[in-house]
């Protein structure tokens, strides 16, 4: 197969995969899920040669690096708007919560943003994308025993956070162990 029929068969197959990927974490900025998919394939497109066998762990990491680039870029945006003006009340538009802001279960999600980016990320290649360590430490571009650690300490402190949240909640939420990744298939 040449390296473009191999390219193909990949986008083909993991294109979904990917744009899941990608809007897990550009929550509540869904117009920018397409610009940075098709840079994730931009770039494996440029790079097809370089495609692994497995290219779907290869494809994280490069969504990762466009993420970060979407991110930084959505900061410099805001800054100048912040230094401008507030956007919003110049065009008359209001942004309301979410209708399930108050969802079962957004206290995990609270207890994941209240952790470091890295921690994030880990936890979320683990339960979101369901990959084993091995196909974790391809997307974070690490060897697999940095990556069965960073798994193994983002775990804990995730299981920290949420017993702080549990301490200073007037209800307490359900048990962590089906919510922090106890999945022993991805180590």
């Amino acid at each position: 197969m040449s390296n473009d029929e191999f390219f193909a068969a990949a986008y083909r197959e993991h294109y979904w995969a990917v744009s899941r990927y990608v809007a897990r974490r550009l929550q509540r900025r869904a117009d920018e899920v397409e610009e940075v998919v098709a840079e994730v394939f931009t770039v494996a497109w440029r790079r097809r040669a370089d495609l692994p066998e497995a290219p779907l762990p290869w494809l994280y990491g490069v969504a990762r690096n466009c993420l970060a680039n979407a991110v930084r870029g959505y900061g410099r945006r805001r800054r100048l708007v912040d230094r401008v003006g507030n956007d919003e009340a110049a065009h008359g538009r209001h942004i309301v919560d979410s209708p399930d802001a108050e969802a079962p279960g957004a206290w995990v999600h609270e207890a994941l943003d209240r952790l470091s980016p890295a921690d994030q990320e880990v936890l979320r290649l683990a339960a979101w994308e369901e990959l084993g360590v091995d196909e974790i430490a391809v997307a974070l571009g690490c060897g697999r025993r940095a990556a069965a650690m960073r798994l193994h300490r983002a775990r804990g402190r995730l299981r920290a956070e949420i017993d702080r949240m549990r301490a200073l909640a007037p209800h307490s939420p359900p048990t962590t162990d089906a919510t922090v990744c106890k999945d022993h298939r991805h180590g």
